[in-house]
């Protein structure tokens, strides 16, 4: 893979971002949780999500599925519910598959939109790859 090929790093941290933040307020709004608890709930997710990005050195190919992907996404679910049930917060088993469920989704849905996106336009012929899109003439 090229350099041109690579997903910029400060989209993809976005992109986690955004799955993180997204998971809290839903599931906030499912429990009535008041927004002004938005920090206290996304924190320990949020924090999960940077350790799994340190630890994977995400930033060298973030949209990477296995095994950088995978990794940060785990890291996010298991390392914040960790966070969370240390800091006072409860558990339950369905909060962690419905945090795996969620999380796995996002966060490796982008990363396999991405994927899908790079075959195509990485086959040779493919529309695009070469300036011309090899339609027949009829």
């Amino acid at each position: 893979m090229t350099s041109a090929d690579r997903v910029p790093v400060a989209p993809a941290i976005v992109a986690d971002g955004v799955a993180v933040l997204v998971f809290a307020i839903a599931g906030m709004s499912a429990h009535d949780t008041l927004v002004l608890e938005l920090g206290r709930v996304v924190w320990p997710f949020a924090v999960a999500a940077a350790v799994g990005w340190a630890w994977t050195r995400a930033w060298r190919d973030p949209a990477r599925i296995w095994p950088v992907g995978v990794a940060v996404w785990f890291t996010t679910a298991v390392g914040g519910m960790i966070l969370r049930v240390a800091t006072g917060g409860s558990f339950a088993v369905s909060f962690l598959l419905v945090t795996l469920g969620f999380l796995g989704v996002t966060m490796l849905g982008w990363r396999a939109m991405v994927a899908v996106i790079r075959r195509g336009t990485s086959r040779p012929g493919a529309a695009g790859h070469d300036g011309t899109d090899h339609q027949e003439a009829k």
